[in-house]
């Protein structure tokens, strides 16, 4: 799979590493940032180092938090600390830069500084959303969410979640392909959490397999998230175990890539099944 001139082999899984420019994510809000509000590049390229060489193949920058219950920021806001971040890791680093965002303007702006991948978790649904992407070289992960961050968390229902999310996919890939985005450049991501209560998750979890039926790679998110509290009672900085327990059994499931906000570990969890892959 091309990502703007870089090439990824779907058909092996690939860790993403988290990359939060915000100060209120729900698990590493605002460790990025001076007191008085200023990124702090230096421990911003740090960071991103430590991750490359601990085994992500791309690195997912965002400037809103998508938390439950998150309000949105200004557009402006997100593209002043999304930017210099795309453009620091673009000339200094050999990675994959996919950026977190539903606004086209950012879309646009961060592609033209070298971001490979879009990372949108309303599917390109906002207004000019398509065509800033069809514009652009970038790849573009389609995510599945029912509501938005601030309310997605008030009583979801689904009839079977499964069905429903792959239908809902189904329609946004279309929509791509109509405004001159071919599969080619197509991720899916059922949306862990997003919209989802503990059985929603755990059903999309054991069921993962069936989105290959879409016959496009799959991502997943499920990084130290309250699914993975509620289950196993811990904070979020000590879900490290469940969530790399949580990927392995989505690479048993053939998903194509990991987001994660714990590199190392779930890259080795990722080495261990290529090991058994290969066998």
């Amino acid at each position: 799979m091309n990502f703007a001139g870089k090439e990824l082999d779907p058909a092996t899984p690939h860790v993403m590493g988290i990359l939060n420019i915000t100060p209120d994510s729900f698990s590493d809000g605002g460790e990025l940032f001076s007191e008085n509000g200023k990124l702090l590049l230096d421990k911003i390229m740090q960071r991103a180092e430590a991750m490359q060489q601990a085994g992500a193949a791309i690195l997912d920058v965002g400037g809103e938090s998508t938390r439950p219950g998150a309000k949105p920021v200004s557009p402006q806001e997100e593209m002043d600390r999304v930017l210099p971040v795309v453009e620091l890791l673009s000339s200094n680093l050999d990675v994959i830069i996919s950026v977190d965002t539903s606004s086209a303007e950012l879309m646009r702006a961060s592609a033209g500084l070298g971001a490979g991948l879009i990372n949108d978790v309303r599917a390109l649904q906002k207004p000019g959303a398509l065509e800033a992407v069809a514009e652009t070289r970038a790849a573009v992960c389609l995510m599945h969410m029912q509501g938005e961050p601030s309310t997605m968390q008030n009583e979801p229902e689904y009839h079977d979640v499964v069905v429903e999310v792959k239908e809902f996919l189904n329609q946004r890939i279309a929509g791509c392909e109509q405004a001159g985005i071919n599969r080619e450049r197509i991720i899916i991501d059922p949306g862990f959490g997003f919209g989802k209560n503990l059985a929603h998750n755990l059903e999309l979890l054991g069921r993962l397999s069936e989105f290959k039926q879409l016959k496009l790679p799959v991502l997943v998110g499920l990084s130290r998230k309250r699914m993975l509290g509620t289950i196993t009672g811990r904070p979020e900085k000590d879900r490290v175990a469940a969530g790399v327990a949580a990927a392995s059994i989505a690479l048993m499931q053939e998903v194509s890539i990991i987001r994660t906000h714990d590199v190392a570990e779930t890259a080795d969890a990722v080495k261990l099944y290529r090991a058994l892959e290969n066998k």
